[in-house]
């Protein structure tokens, strides 16, 4: 558990877009998912803190500028989950070069060189956030630049999807899968992290303020709302901010895997990163930092009190 810990909290700085991340040519590349396998009823999920750039991605985006999209430091925040028996997925791909909380459908087909003959959502909803750039392959970042200064061939979104979305959740649906058949019941938690203020692109709602926390179960859909609910008053009564089901009320992870009439419980929860770093330089506020993990696993030995059968 110590190698595959350290494996996890291992991150990629210097990685530029292009390049493979790795100090030397002749290293290994990293794993596109990490799994630690638990032994309670609770997963937490980390799809969107990955630094590592594959060598493959070609965007027309500096570093910096591709990093703003990263839930960085997510893995860090709950590093502590797997000693308490807590199933743990992180994903070390960017979310900006695939979005593994989207589903396979949620593409923009005139990003692509050729014809795409896979499914195509016709959700109206979820084709408000493909518009905004924000579908599976991220066109746009969430301030509006463009990503690519080309089209993306078809077999290359096919091989993103092939190495990264179908390991990651495959990695979560066993993990829930195990977990349930273990206690007769799952929690699973999709941990995430929000800016302070929504940009132009990366929501339905810009310039809004966001609280601390948003706890999202897709209005009582993907968990029971008193398992939501408990989430929600144990973060106030730590003196946070709490939002439920606005402006997230959680996408593809929770409901693809949240379904509590056969108690598999599956909640997102957002952190305001200006709780615990600073946005622009990407640099942790210690102070802020220690308290959100304290108050973290708190949180996290309640869940793991809690049968909500």
């Amino acid at each position: 558990m110590h190698a595959a810990l350290k494996l996890m909290n291992h991150r990629f700085q210097n990685a530029q877009p292009g390049a493979s991340g790795e100090a030397g040519a002749a290293c290994r590349p990293p794993p596109m998912v990490t799994r630690i396998a638990g032994s309670t009823p609770l997963v937490l999920d980390s799809p969107h803190s990955g630094t590592h750039y594959p060598s493959d991605f070609g965007a027309a985006c500096d570093l910096a500028t591709l990093r703003r999209a990263e839930d960085t430091h997510v893995e860090k925040i709950y590093a502590f989950a797997p000693a308490l028996g807590v199933d743990w997925i992180e994903a070390h791909f960017p979310r900006i070069y695939l979005d593994a909380n989207r589903d396979t459908t949620e593409v923009d087909t005139g990003m692509f060189d050729g014809a795409w003959t896979d499914p195509v959502t016709t959700d109206e909803l979820v084709l408000q956030k493909v518009r905004l750039g924000k579908g599976l392959i991220w066109k746009f970042t969430d301030e509006g630049v463009p990503i690519y200064d080309r089209l993306l061939s078809v077999d290359e979104v096919r091989a993103r999807i092939a190495r990264c979305w179908q390991p990651y959740h495959a990695a979560v649906q066993q993990a829930i899968e195990a977990a349930h058949a273990r206690h007769g019941y799952s929690i699973h938690i999709n941990c995430h992290s929000m800016p302070a203020v929504a940009a132009s692109h990366a929501t339905l709602h810009p310039g809004l303020v966001h609280a601390d926390f948003v706890v999202g179960d897709r209005e009582g859909s993907t968990a029971d709302p008193a398992l939501s609910q408990l989430i929600c008053a144990h973060l106030r009564d730590c003196g946070y901010s709490v939002e439920y089901n606005y402006p997230y009320k959680g996408v593809e992870l929770v409901r693809r895997y949240g379904d509590p009439a056969r108690h598999r419980h599956s909640v997102q929860i957002e952190i305001n990163r200006k709780l615990y770093m600073d946005e622009q330089t990407l640099e942790l506020h210690p102070e802020g930092f220690d308290r959100l993990r304290t108050d973290l696993q708190a949180l996290v030995h309640k869940l793991l009190a809690h049968d909500p059968r």
